[in-house]
């Protein structure tokens, strides 16, 4: 069965079964591999993508569920305002160690900071419950978030 999706702006034709996760078209179809394999039942958050600008685990998220909507995934998020200020701040904190969970935390923190500019730390363990990171760097996940939000309001 042929679908069309919205991969980062561009319109993407994949012959596929309906109920085939998104997470498989965009690894394995696609050749996407920026978005991981982690628990496949939506735990862990390391397949975390956008769909319209909100958080979603792609391993659970079927393609024919996905319709005309827009999906955002860490190849392309570095070339948002946020994504670019996320991505910056997580480097100038060293939040990575072994890398793993990396794409999906970013993907969520970049979309609390649409939803939420001024997060409060309740507002971060909420949006970034889903995220599982084996390393422990959650402490360095959350002043990153923090880093990210006080860039935008500099910048007003």
């Amino acid at each position: 069965m042929g679908f069309t999706i919205d991969i980062n702006g561009t319109p993407r034709s994949v012959d596929v079964d309906g109920d085939t996760p998104l997470l498989w078209v965009l690894r394995d179809v696609l050749g996407m591999t920026g978005t991981k394999f982690g628990c496949g039942m939506a735990l862990c958050g390391a397949c975390t993508v956008q769909l319209d600008g909100s958080a979603i685990r792609s391993c659970i998220t079927t393609i024919d569920s996905v319709g005309n909507s827009r999906i955002t995934t860490i190849e392309a998020i570095g070339a948002t305002a946020i994504g670019a200020k996320i991505q910056k701040a997580w480097l100038d904190h060293e939040v990575a160690q072994c890398g793993y969970c990396q794409s999906g935390q970013i993907m969520s923190a970049s979309a609390l900071l649409r939803d939420k500019p001024h997060p409060t730390d309740s507002d971060i363990d909420d949006a970034m419950s889903g995220n599982i990171c084996r390393c422990g760097t959650y402490v360095r996940i959350r002043e990153a978030i923090k880093l990210a939000a006080q860039s935008q309001t500099k910048e007003g």
